[in-house]
């Protein structure tokens, strides 16, 4: 039997959304209750994948079964497709299983040519409205179909109501319409070299081919990455038969909710056009009436359209985004989905709905996006501000929110101007940004990267302080020194005003006012619902006190990653890690690591307070020590007078510590085996603070963790471990404490994982660091892979970049192979993961299914891990 490939509307239900997608499926489930829609037939999302098969083109059964299924709507309708009388016109739209909007545009009106568009004045009795009808189809074609730039039609029609003194298209009579049709022909012509199609069947398939097509326009890979929607999914195409909006002043069309999409609040949202057609609507080029004005316009449309509108939110059980169609004084249905809303309406709808007893909560917290939180957290641009805003560039959207400042190109003038200094709003532009200009990137609004990927340091730092970052800015060509940067054909001083916006990567001329994050009380309902239904716990990664109390304000339930190098950077620190650094015997990098003891101490002791007694993990030294020497002439002077050493002397030390590739060098674990000193003023830290704390808060459950990174063998975490234990035995029997306390590993190189069972037999605990992790296993440069990574995407070798989203068939397997071993030599072993993907929420999903016990992500992102966690845990 051969395959089904076309489906009348009549014969499809809601749940073939993968077959019909989104918009074919719902037009079959409202044919099947009642609604006025225009027939049609949908050609499935496996048409699509069959046309990426036969090489771009469409198998001959397909093509039967639309002939076959266009004669039934001839049929149906008592018109014939290409008829020079009564034509049969049809439109055209895409329709994914995933709603993607702005993927495709609509053809309207398609089945006109030059002898038809005369039959269809006649029958219609409307010249007028036949040649704007043609005009409208040429030019969707062409734009559409045959990728002829909109722009020149636009033209055109600029100039015919120019040369009349007319403002809107509507004013524009039959004759200017004519000439329009005229021109349209010539710039198609002119442009592809062969006359406008005039055969209705051929017209069909090379919109159908278009839709297909568009699948794989680079706007729809982009839109497909960032939603996680995969490729393979195909979309289908909508043949519909065609009502007209544009007939005169009793017809008209529209777009309407079934609740205010920005807001939540219950109650019809939309608007409305008279003699227009749905381009219009959404052009601006007429301004539309709100739909409650149509009450007085046509009373008797109003309460049908009214009625329906409810019927399909109380059916669908979820707010409703509608196309609808008045064609003199019918009311047509052309579509319906679940509407696209901010995070603050998809939150208040959800409850409401609970509320109102159309949905439990279980199906309130599968609803939200779970990564459309980021919305409720950071500042945004005010809606009116942003309209007059000049886009001059796009780059990776890091780290979520909208700030706008001053440039400025260096971390101490940051520091200076910026929180904490002058009190003014900055924003940092770098080349890139590395661990010493922490406090700099503190006190801006904002950080701009030419280089570094989703995953740089200066992304995930700023995530973590929950500061608006763009990275990986390319476009752009700076000169540090000079203080000046051009973009978009810009320049840009030191003093001057740029706005970022941190979740779509634009980036914008000039001070752009912003707004603060405003969160409701039905956050802390969805949230308690979240809570309620996931079995992964939520950890934050922190490194200040500051951090780990937003953190635990949004719910976090202990640190999963505290990165201790971040601690040393501040001014009173650094001089004595460089002291440390530069010693030559043993004797004086001890007395340097006893300056900085007290202050890990009292970090320690802060970040414990914050946690009220949740667990709280504390890595050791990671980054090689070159990271932390002095670069300019003047620290580096400073440095050698307090050694007793000369520049050169200290030049050569810091030109000994450079490596040829940092990220597999002398770091991590490999410290503590070269230098135990390091590990042991660590755990020291540690523990000290530990017994303070519990003193205080004899209530509290605190077992500190220490994490070991970076670990590939049992005999060199055995090692390090017994440095560790020896340490902390110490300092619990020397105060008379009873303090428990975990040592455990970060799982970041491809052979721990392998070998985790043996790794287990040393660690009480794994965190898998994702970032590093994925680098290891691809052997890419997360810092460069940006460079080459979109080729990958418009070839289709990758479809998300696998530092934002867990490549789940390779690091994933090794991260369910250490923990299926590490749990056969320890079966009380714990673990979690800390890399950057503990806050995506398809990542969480897979740690959920492979038994993780916690994620482990930067604060602004734990209400996005709790309710990604819940979704799992549900959907599991």
């Amino acid at each position: 039997m051969a395959n089904k490939w076309v489906y009348k509307f009549t014969e499809g239900r809601a749940s073939m959304r993968n077959l019909l997608g989104g918009k074919g499926c719902n037009l079959a489930e409202m044919t099947y209750m009642g609604m006025p829609i225009p027939q049609g037939f949908t050609i499935t999302t496996e048409a699509c994948t069959a046309y990426y098969d036969n090489g771009k083109g469409l198998p001959q059964e397909v093509l039967d079964q639309i002939d076959e299924n266009i004669a039934w709507l001839e049929e149906i309708n008592g018109k014939k497709f290409g008829d020079p009388n009564d034509p049969l016109l049809v439109s055209v739209r895409s329709g994914a299983r995933a709603s993607m909007p702005g993927m495709m545009d609509t053809i309207l009106n398609l089945g006109l040519n030059d002898i038809a568009v005369e039959g269809f004045a006649k029958k219609t009795n409307n010249e007028r409205f036949a040649y704007d009808s043609y005009r409208r189809f040429i030019q969707m074609y062409s734009d559409v179909v045959m990728e002829v730039s909109k722009s020149l039609f636009e033209k055109e029609i600029d100039d015919v109501k120019a040369k009349k003194g007319i403002t809107y298209d509507v004013e524009m009579d039959v004759d200017d319409l004519k000439e329009l049709v005229r021109r349209f022909k010539g710039i198609y012509k002119n442009a592809l070299g062969e006359d406008f199609p005039q055969e209705a069947k051929k017209q069909l398939i090379g919109a159908v081919l278009a839709v297909f097509r568009s699948w794989d326009n680079p706007r729809a890979i982009v839109y497909r990455r960032m939603n996680d929607i995969p490729g393979s999914w195909g979309t289908a195409v909508n043949v519909q038969t065609m009502v007209f909006g544009n007939k005169g002043e009793t017809s008209g069309t529209g777009v309407a909710f079934t609740r205010n999409p920005s807001t939540g609040a219950k109650g019809i949202f939309g608007e409305y056009l008279l003699n227009a057609q749905g381009e219009d609507v959404v052009a601006g080029v007429r301004t539309p009436q709100p739909i409650s004005t149509l009450e007085n316009a046509m009373p008797a449309v109003y309460k049908q359209f009214m009625e329906l509108a409810t019927k399909l939110e109380n059916h669908f059980h979820d707010m409703q985004d509608m196309e609808f169609t008045i064609e003199e004084g019918k009311l047509y249905f052309l579509q319906t989905r679940d509407g696209k809303r901010t995070a603050p309406a998809a939150i208040k709808i959800a409850c409401d709905l609970v509320d109102e007893g159309q949905i439990d909560e279980q199906t309130a917290v599968k609803r939200i996006d779970a990564k459309s939180l980021d919305q409720l957290l950071h500042p945004s641009f005010d809606a009116e501000a942003l309209k007059a805003g000049q886009v001059i560039g796009t780059a990776l959207p890091a780290s979520p929110g909208a700030a706008a400042g001053k440039v400025v190109f260096d971390a101490d003038e940051a520091k200076a101007q910026g929180i904490g200094g002058a009190g003014e709003r900055v924003i940092l532009v770098r080349l890139e940004t590395s661990p010493e200009d922490i406090e700099g990137m503190h006190a801006a609004q904002g950080i701009l990267t030419v280089r570094g990927g989703m995953t740089s340091h200066a992304a995930v730092v700023a995530r973590g302080m929950g500061t608006c970052c763009v990275s990986g800015c390319g476009d752009i060509v700076i000169d540090e020194e000079a203080k000046v940067f051009t973009l978009g054909g810009e320049t840009f001083h030191e003093g001057d005003y740029i706005s970022l916006d941190g979740t779509t990567g634009k980036i914008y001329k000039g001070d752009i006012a912003t707004k603060e994050a405003e969160i409701g009380g039905d956050f802390g309902r969805v949230m308690a619902w979240a809570d309620k239904y996931r079995k992964l716990k939520v950890r934050t990664n922190a490194d200040t006190p500051a951090d780990a109390a937003k953190a635990r304000e949004l719910g976090a339930e202990g640190i999963g990653l505290c990165r201790t190098e971040h601690m040393f950077f501040a001014e009173d620190r650094i001089a004595a890690f460089r002291e440390m650094i530069c010693s030559d015997t043993v004797e004086e990098r001890e007395k340097a690591l006893e300056k900085i003891e007290p202050y890990q101490q009292g970090d320690f002791e802060k970040l414990y307070e914050a946690m009220e007694g949740n667990p709280v993990t504390i890595r050791f030294l990671d980054p090689p020590l070159h990271e932390f020497v002095p670069n300019t002439e003047e620290e580096i002077k400073k440095l050698a007078d307090t050694q007793g050493k000369s520049v050169q002397q200290i030049k050569d030390i810091i030109a000994g510590l450079k490596e040829f590739n940092p990220m597999m060098g002398h770091r991590g674990l490999r410290l503590a085996i070269t230098y135990p000193e390091i590990a042991r003023m660590q755990t020291t830290a540690v523990i000290r603070a530990a017994i303070k704390v519990a003193k205080a808060h004899p209530d509290w459950n605190l077992v500190p963790e220490i994490m070991i990174p970076l670990s590939c063998d049992e005999k060199e975490l055995a090692f390090v471990r017994n440095i560790v234990v020896e340490t902390a035995d110490k300092e619990i029997a020397a105060a008379g404490a009873d303090l428990k306390y975990e040592v455990g590993t970060m799982i970041e190189i491809p052979r721990a994982a392998l070998t985790a069972d043996k790794i287990a037999n040393q660690a009480e605990f794994f965190c898998f660091g994702t970032n590093d992790l994925t680098q290891m296993t691809y052997g890419f440069s997360r810092d460069d892979a940006g460079k080459f990574l979109d080729s990958y995407y418009s070839n289709k070798i990758f479809e998300s970049d696998p530092f934002a989203k867990l490549d789940q068939v390779g690091v994933g397997k090794l991260m369910e192979m250490a923990v299926d071993l590490g749990k056969k030599s320890r079966p009380q072993l714990h673990a979690g993961i800390c890399g950057e993907h503990g806050g995506d929420p398809s990542s969480i999903e897979f740690c959920h299914r492979i038994g993780l016990d916690y994620v482990s992500c930067s604060p602004f992102r734990v209400p996005i891990a709790r309710l990604a966690a819940a979704q799992a845990a549900l959907k599991d």
